[in-house]
Parts: structure tokens; sequence; C-alpha cells
């Protein structure tokens, strides 16, 4: 059984990533519902944090029903990361997550998320530097280098678990990579075999399949998979690994009575946490792998993606459920 620090987490357990303006609440109770045995929040800027950016504020929102559920938070400044932990404590989370593997170029360039790999002794320092600071166990998500030439994740892992981190997830490509290629696990697969390491270690890239999710637990022997692309739009994807570990047989889909009831779900909930327009904005990206497969269906989604208004989606929904009643997912 995996543990981090003193939380259970269950036989290699599935982590839903934390992505950006994607695992917010209304998101995560759904995988939560589906599946999923861990959660973690949208990446929050420290620098926001410290300075009550509004934004930054409300990812702190978390919920009883998602525990045990992490909170992450990224930046390269040890006074700022110190503060925001503090911050981050008072909304109770089970978990603090540090970023130091996000590749986008606004964060990489002031030194954060997959910027500190430049900066291995940086990434250590303060890791130990809010270990220290809170009771909470303090996990790492990162990659495995900055480029093909600076792998060095056996290494960085041993320091990483030697100032206190609880557990690590390792996306199975450099910075340099971003999302292109294919996800490398070999080397996630070679720190979790490091006679040295004793805590949990996840891996995370490519997991798009139940197949996949098998393949990381019993060829590579790690503890647990972090799910990201693959759940967006499909909360579903977690109950289909769990079954298919359990019996070795695809789960049937979804039925699209459960899709509209998932997506109604999340458009209401989403408009409930962040209010109409940022509800309808954000939920946009789901629609297209909630109903996907489903034929000349351009129409529909156009309605779904283009339309601010709260009430247009949810007729558009009617329409889904009306027009297509009775298809079957294959």
């Amino acid at each position: 059984m995996a543990k981090i620090g003193n939380i259970d987490v269950g036989e290699f357990p599935l982590l839903l990533a934390p992505m950006e303006d994607v695992s917010d609440p209304p998101f995560r109770a759904l995988c939560k519902e589906h599946g999923a045995d861990v959660v973690y929040t949208e990446f929050i800027s420290s620098e926001g944090l410290i300075r009550d950016a509004a934004k930054s504020v409300m990812k702190l929102d978390i919920y009883e029903k998602e525990r045990p559920v992490g909170i992450q938070i990224f930046g390269a400044n040890l006074e700022s990361m110190l503060q925001s932990v503090e911050i981050v404590e008072k909304s109770g989370p089970d978990i603090i997550d540090i970023n130091f593997g996000c590749p986008v170029k606004k964060v990489v360039s002031k030194g954060a998320g997959a910027g500190i790999l430049k900066d291995i002794p940086l990434m250590v320092s303060l890791t130990e530097a809010m270990v220290k600071h809170t009771k909470l166990p303090v996990t790492v998500k990162t990659r495995l280098g900055w480029d093909s030439d600076s792998i060095k994740i056996v290494e960085v892992a041993e320091r990483l678990q030697d100032v206190g981190a609880a557990a690590i997830s390792i996306h199975g490509r450099t910075r340099v990579q971003m999302y292109k290629g294919e996800a490398n696990w070999t080397p996630i697969s070679e720190v979790k075999n490091n006679p040295r390491m004793h805590i949990p270690i996840f891996g995370n890239g490519d997991v798009d399949t139940p197949e996949k999710a098998m393949e990381m637990r019993d060829k590579f022997g790690l503890d647990g998979a972090m799910i990201g692309r693959a759940s967006i739009g499909y909360p579903w994807f977690f109950r289909e690994v769990k079954h298919f570990f359990e019996t070795g047989k695809h789960l049937a889909p979804p039925s699209l009575e459960e899709r509209i009831d998932a997506a109604r779900r999340h458009l209401q909930m989403a408009i409930d946490w962040k209010g109409e327009k940022l509800g309808v904005f954000e939920t946009r990206r789901h629609y297209t792998n909630y109903f996907k497969g489903i034929p000349h269906f351009k129409e529909y989604r156009q309605k779904m993606a283009t339309s601010d208004d709260a009430a247009d989606v949810f007729a558009a929904f009617d329409e889904v459920e009306r027009d297509f009643a009775g298809y079957e997912f294959a």
C-alpha cells in the first residue's frame, strides 16, 4: 500500500494531475466520484497568493468530499514559497505539492516550474525549507530533466527524498520536449528501483488507456499513476482503469445519459463556484471528450463551445439528449 506521509492512498493509487483551468473543484468532484484516489488543485502561484490575487486565492477552495486532496504551488523565491505555505495551510489540505515540472514559458522564465531543473541545488533547498515549515506532507511533481543531456532524475529524486519529500510524481519528458513525442518511463523506473528510495514514486505522462496504467504498474514497477489529459472531459477514466485491474476486461463506456448528466452537473457546479461567465467558459474544453464518438456532432459542439449564456449550453445538452436518444458508444 502506498502512503504519502501518514495518508494511506491504497494499492497503486490513481492521482488526478494538477492542470491549469481544468483541475478545479467541480472537475475534481467528478473524478473523485469515479475512482480518483488523490486529487490535486490547479497549480497556484506563490507570488499570487502573497499578493492576495483573487484568481490564486480562489484556487485554494477545497471540499471534504475531495480528500485526500493536495494543493499545488509554484515559485522560485524562498521567502514567497514559505509565506504561501502558511496561506495554503489555512485551507486545510492533506498534502502540499511543489510544481517543479510546468514547462510553460511564462512560468519557466521566472525560474519556477521546470525552470528550476536548471538549478538542482535550489530545487533541493526549496523543498527542504518547505518541509521544515509545515507539518503537512510535502510532495514534488517534476520532469526527467531540462533536456536529454541533463537527465539526472535518479540522483535528484534521492536528494529530494533525503530532505523530506513524502512522494515524487515524475513526468516522463524533459522540459525541452514540452508535451511532444512519447513519455519515457524507463528513467522513472530507475528512480523506483534505486535501493535507497523508500517513498512512493508516481509516474505521469501518456497514461491514456487502462493497459498503459497496468504497464506502468507491472512492467515499470511504479507506485501509482498520475492521470492528466486522458481525464479531461472523461472523469470515467479512473473507474475504467480500476475495472481493468480487477477483471482484465474493459468496462463498457458511459451511456449518453451518464454523459449528459455529468456535463450538466459539471457546468452547474462550475457556475455555482466561479459565476456564469467563467463557469461557462472554463468547462468548454471538456465537451469534446464528453461526447466523443457521436457522429455529425459539430453543430451541437459549436453551440456548447461558443455560447456565453449558460441557458444556451443547457439547451444544447437537451438537444443532444433528444436527438441522439439510444445512441450506444463503442
